[in-house]
């Protein structure tokens, strides 16, 4: 049964929803409420950003339920490498996806677990970006490579000029990003461990 912390986590108004199957997933691992605060954010900037490439690049390939899911799941390794949630590494990435595997999710869901921080891999696609990008400027954070490689994948689907792309792309980001505080805040509201309340 998971905590009620957690629950909270999952359930508290400010940000979107986490998809139900993702949802279900975090509370079977009884996973830390501040993985939880920290997938809710990803997964809303994500939702912004399906909604702007649906906008501006309606014939884009986007798979938004891959996008979302894999926003939603990207760290969940995370519940089994908890230190990676305050300290940095990366096993988690490994260990998210092989968890999510065993639990029967799809490859074409899973795979984030372990691309969100490969960006810059050969074979990355437009969805992966937008999984990278959302884990980048939830917290304001701007990756100028990775952005560019967005804009070329972009400006190869619609033929226009990268400029225009960045343009467009760079004007999305500054306001998603101006929202960082209000995500960061709703992150840290919660503890790494499931069994206090966090006064941070």
């Amino acid at each position: 049964m998971p905590s009620p912390i957690l629950r909270r986590a999952l359930t508290e108004p400010g940000l979107r929803p986490l998809p139900e199957r993702a949802a279900r997933l975090l509370e079977d691992l009884d996973a830390p409420p501040r993985l939880a605060a920290h997938l809710r954010a990803v997964h809303d900037v994500a939702a912004e950003l399906v909604g702007w490439a649906r906008e501006h690049h309606p014939g884009l390939a986007v798979d938004a339920e891959a996008v979302l899911f894999g926003a939603a799941t990207h760290d969940i390794g995370k519940a089994l490498h908890p230190a990676e949630l305050s300290g940095p590494g990366a096993e988690h990435e490994r260990a998210g996806h092989a968890l999510l595997r065993e639990r029967g999710v799809e490859e074409r869901l899973a795979r984030f677990a372990r691309t969100h921080a490969s960006w810059d891999e050969p074979g990355i696609g437009i969805d992966d970006l937008l999984v990278s990008l959302a884990d980048a400027i939830w917290k304001g954070e701007r990756l100028s490579e990775l952005e560019q490689r967005l804009v070329e994948v972009l400006a190869a689907a619609s033929g226009r000029a990268e400029w225009e792309e960045f343009m467009d792309l760079d004007d999305a980001c500054d306001r998603i990003a101006a929202g960082a505080d209000r995500r960061l805040a709703f992150q840290s509201a919660y503890p790494v461990a499931g069994g206090t309340e966090s006064t941070a």
